[in-house]
Order: structure tokens, then sequence, then C-alpha cells
């Protein structure tokens, strides 16, 4: 005779399925236009009223650099720090034990900019579907800012690694923040100026009489990765990765798993073959390139679309690329940021780069 345990075996298992919700999809960035980040002036609510009103798909969070310690990139982004913060020294910024005058008053500017771009959303009557922040990626951070006795943070493994968790943490805090205020999806942007420098060993020492030394390519991966991860968790969007030197790392960012590699196309290199091989591969692999095109002053000529996205078509070009590429692994930016515009330049270039991201789409005839 069976038992209980035995009839149960002999009974034929019941399926039950599981239906799965399939995530999000992620939005898409092409075709579109965006601003790297600063601007010039010190009033924020003029600064978002601009950029909601030039950049309606992809407005993003302003910054004015103009109105001092703070506000500038570091400073911004030693603000969002958790558990860490820094004073400023005559070299440029240092950790302190304990946040003072500087380090609140970065946090004071930040909300400052915040309540602006919730309140010019607010009067619109219409939420923006996504909004752009930036901030200082992890390895600019480390080599801007200095430990007590004056060695950059990048050389203190344990400094290091406590930075960037620190930033992660802060990153996410502040990206649901700006969601909250805004009801958009948070685009994130990480820049790194400093990353070439990072990777060649081209940073002074305190002394000014030597060289920090190179981090090597695998290390300044990872932990770039550890932040774009972190990114890309909170927000569900892409995430962008900035760095407008001559010879950007693309391939180091597009393994770092930045899904938008942003950089001044204008000051691109010509003869680093490397770099252009790398941008070819960057496309083949589906990875978007945002093209810095429209200048950050005003040239003094007439600004013609034609002439200013000419660098984008020959991109395409040299690359071996079908130019409708642009229209769907592309976004245009401002070379740079646009901090030293004057007022009028700053609407006309903006409203430029709205031009020539639309005619990626839709090209004008003869193109």
């Amino acid at each position: 005779m069976r038992g209980a345990g035995d009839r149960a075996a002999a009974r034929p298992a019941t399926l039950v399925r599981v239906e799965q919700t399939p995530p999000p999809a992620r939005p898409s960035l092409t075709g579109i236009a965006t601003g790297i980040g600063s601007l010039p002036g010190t009033d924020p609510l003029e600064a978002a009223r601009v950029v909601l009103g030039e950049l309606p798909d992809l407005p993003h969070l302003p910054e004015l650099p103009a109105r001092g310690v703070g506000a500038d990139l570091l400073g911004r982004t030693a603000g969002l720090l958790v558990d860490l913060a820094v004073e400023v020294v005559p070299s440029g910024y240092r950790t302190t034990t304990k946040p003072g005058r500087d380090h609140r008053r970065a946090v004071d500017l930040l909300r400052r900019d915040l309540d602006a771009l919730e309140e010019v959303v607010e009067r619109a009557g219409a939420h923006p579907e996504l909004v752009k922040v930036q901030l200082a990626g992890p390895w600019t951070l480390a080599a801007g800012v200095e430990l007590p006795r004056g060695h950059r943070v990048l050389t203190d493994p344990g400094a290091l690694r406590e930075f960037t968790e620190s930033l992660a943490e802060g990153l996410r805090q502040h990206v649901t923040e700006v969601a909250r205020r805004t009801g958009a999806t948070v685009v994130v942007q990480l820049d790194e100026p400093s990353l070439p420098a990072v990777l060649a060993g081209a940073l002074p020492t305190p002394s000014g009489y030597g060289t920090v030394p190179a981090v090597p390519t695998p290390e300044a991966r990872a932990v770039l990765a550890g932040v774009v991860e972190a990114a890309a968790a909170v927000s569900g969007a892409p995430v962008v990765v900035h760095c407008c030197a001559r010879r950007p790392p693309v391939t180091l960012l597009r393994e770092a798993g930045a899904d938008v590699i942003a950089f001044d196309l204008t000051q691109l290199d010509a003869d680093a073959t490397a770099t252009w091989d790398e941008l070819g591969e960057a496309w083949q692999e589906g990875s978007t390139l945002a093209l810095g095109l429209v200048p950050g002053t005003d040239p003094g000529a007439p600004a013609d679309l034609r002439a200013v996205a000419q660098p984008a078509l020959r991109l395409a070009d040299r690359l071996g690329f079908a130019r409708s590429v642009l229209a769907t692994q592309a976004l245009a930016t401002p070379c740079c940021g646009l901090a030293g515009a004057t007022a009028s330049w700053l609407r006309r270039a903006l409203s430029l780069t709205r031009d020539v991201a639309k005619a990626f789409v839709e090209p004008p005839e003869g193109w």
C-alpha cells in the first residue's frame, strides 16, 4: 500500500505558467539634440528656460560655473558625494573630515538649480520625457581632488574605491530626485576630461617635478564601468560618457558600458588613425556617438547649417558608413560647454544644434 507521499508523487505535476514582464524599453537618444552641460551667466531660472525652450527632446540640467566655487564640474560633483566632503585650498579641492562652507555652498547651488528646473517644468505645463544630468566621472573626480597631504585621490587605492562608491551612491540619489521633480526619465552623462591624462601618466605630482604613474587600461575600465552600471541601473536609460580630448579613449568608454560616447568632432586629431578606427568599431557594435559640432563661442561669421554639419558627413564617409547612420546612431551637441558664449550666441548655438539633429533625420536636398 502506498503512502500519502507516494500518492502525491504519482500524481502528474501541475505546470504553473509564470508570466514575466519584460523590462521597459530604454529610450532612444538618436536623431535629437542636447547640450554638454555648462552655460553662461549666473541665473539658474533663465538657464533652465533657455534649455527647455531650445532643446525640448533632451534638455539638460544647466551648469553655471560663472558662480564660482561649487558651481564648476568638480565642486558640483563633490556636493553629491555621500559621507565624503571637500574644501577649497589654494591648489583646488581637497578632502576634509566634515562638510564646511565650501561643501555646503556646492550643495546649495545644486539645490537652486533643481528648484529652477522644477519651476520651469511646472510653468510649461508639460513634463519632458527625458532630462539629462552631468557629473564628473570617477577618474576626473579622483584626479581633481586631493587627499590631506596633497596627493591626488587616484594615487591611493583605498581612497579611490571610497570615492567611487560614494559617487555611485550620490548619483543614485541625484537621479531619483531629478526624476521625482521633473517626472522625466533621467539620462546620466559622466564627464571624463581627465581620463586621457590618467591613462598617459601625464598628471603632475604635488611637487610639480614628476608625474603620477599611468593607470592601466583594465583598471581604468573597471572603475568607470562600476559607475556606469550604477547610472544605468537607477535611470533605466542609456548612459553618456563625454570626453572632449583630441584622442578620446573610445574603445575603453564603450567597453566600460557607455551607450553614448560624446566628443568634440571638430577637434579630433585627423592623424590619429587608431581613434578613427575605434569610432568605426563603436558604430559597428551599435554604439551611439554624440557629435560635438557647434562652436562654443560666436565664430564671428554666419553659421551655415551645412558647414556646421560637414564634419559629421565626413565622419560617416571616412568610416565607410552610409550617411543614414547619423539618423540611427548619432545625436548632435555643441563642441563642448557653452560657458564662454554670449547670451545671443547661446540661443543661436542651441538652435543650430537642434537644426543639425533634424538634418541627420531628414537630410536637406543635396546632402
